[in-house]
């Protein structure tokens, strides 16, 4: 097993160990990767707009309302309508705010989202203008690390955001989003192990090619896939997890002191980010552009990989329209206890399984005894209640107002007095000194 591997990098690899890619990209003339930076920053800005309108009429459409109808042809331009409108709009600075961090986060939040898309492989083999290159701007050997880190800087702009308005709310906000981050971020980076130990590489490149010669990793490696989803969703704060910014608690996020281009950049950011884990689920569990049985050519491979892109994006407009937000205690119970304990036990198994096969030995018989193990130990896991502790509940005061014990119990009939008449037991007996 080990060796027919090692035969096959050595013909992908015939040149002082670069593959066929990576030889196109590095034989690229400088105006074609100013072009195709370009073309990045354009599908960036693009999308943004086309998904701000496309949420917006299906969000409205399953809510039995039409939605954007009014700017352009079908209601298609009114996104661009509020880009220009935000333009043009009075720019505020808080009196408090940081000046010189407040304007600096945006910035920060939205460039990493642009440079996450510099390694995902859009396509193969092409020729523009009779040079021949690849639908990708640049094949990193650890592309797939380049993404999550992307994600992780990402999250900065936010928390400046937040700490640079002086205001408590955008604060609260940016902490929640740094906190959320950090526990998806863990989810979403073991997700990607079981398809980096199948491909066997860290190039996004090479892991859409390895997919060409079996089955798409969404298959062999289901749970991994439903885990990366889960997690893709709660690292760009999308609902159900879109707590940082929650309307009715933080009255509108980390954003709330932001106004113009500023507060523009981070709505741009947060759509970048969506098109990039969703390009970034395509490539790495749904075979980029390929399409089984099929040998499509570059740009219809270009093709194949937007349609998938899209049903990803769908799949976040779709999460909004159906599902409440989560409190912040089940966000954090979902991610910690778990999405990260699956992630790790499919990770045995994976190691498991791998070994078993090295080592020549039966792989059905290793699958159901671990199966087996796996499937108790998430049993007992989930089945188990968390022993709570019943705790008397503790009201305070507000005021030194007297107001009735808690304990107070309305006397019944048949706890009254007896022996005195109705009008005795209503009016007070009196004193001997009072009678008097």
């Amino acid at each position: 097993m080990i060796s027919a591997q090692l035969t096959l990098l050595a013909q992908a690899e015939p040149d002082g160990g670069m593959t066929r890619t990576q030889q196109l990209l590095a034989d690229d003339p400088l105006w074609l990767v100013v072009l195709k930076v370009v073309a990045l920053f354009a599908v960036g800005v693009v999308l943004t707009l086309f998904m701000i309108n496309w949420e917006r009429k299906v969000v409205g459409r399953m809510q039995q309302r039409p939605g954007p109808n009014r700017v352009g042809p079908g209601g298609w331009l009114q996104s661009l309508a509020d880009g220009l409108k935000l333009a043009f709009k009075e720019d505020i600075m808080p009196v408090m705010a940081d000046k010189r961090v407040y304007f600096i986060a945006p910035i920060i939040s939205c460039i990493p989202a642009f440079v996450a898309f510099s390694v995902i492989p859009f396509g193969g083999e092409v020729t523009i203008f009779g040079e021949q290159t690849v639908l990708q701007l640049v094949d990193l050997p650890v592309g797939v690390l380049v993404v999550l880190a992307c994600s992780s800087v990402g999250v900065y702009g936010i928390v400046l955001a937040g700490w640079s308005s002086g205001s408590p709310y955008p604060l609260l906000a940016a902490l929640r989003s740094a906190a959320q981050v950090i526990s998806y971020e863990i989810a979403l980076g073991l997700s990607v192990v079981g398809v980096v130990l199948y491909a066997g590489s860290l190039s996004t490149a090479d892991i859409v090619a390895s997919q060409q010669q079996s089955l798409w990793n969404v298959i062999l490696l289901l749970p991994s896939f439903v885990v990366f989803v889960i997690a893709m969703t709660g690292e760009t704060n999308r609902a159900p997890f879109d707590l940082p910014e929650a309307e009715s608690e933080l009255v509108g996020g980390f954003h709330t002191e932001y106004t113009s281009l500023k507060f523009a950049l981070f709505f741009l950011a947060e759509y970048v980010n969506m098109v990039t884990v969703s390009a970034m689920a395509t490539a790495l569990f749904l075979g980029g552009g390929t399409l089984p049985f099929l040998n499509l050519n570059g740009w219809l491979e270009f093709v194949v990989f937007i349609v998938k892109t899209f049903i990803f994006l769908f799949v976040f407009i779709w999460l909004r329209g159906t599902l409440p937000r989560l409190r912040y205690d089940q966000f954090m119970r979902l991610g910690w206890k778990v999405l990260v304990p699956i992630s790790l036990l499919w990770i045995l198994l994976i190691f498991a399984v791998r070994t078993w096969r090295q080592s020549g030995g039966s792989t059905g018989a290793l699958l159901v005894a671990v199966g087996i193990g796996v499937a108790v130990v998430l049993i007992i896991a989930f089945l188990v209640p968390d022993r709570r502790q019943p705790e008397e509940p503790v009201v305070e005061l507000a005021s030194d107002y007297p107001v009735p014990p808690l304990d107070l119990v309305v006397p019944t009939k048949s706890s009254r007095p007896k022996g005195r008449s109705r009008r005795e037991r209503r009016t007070p007996a009196l004193s001997a000194k009072e009678s008097e």
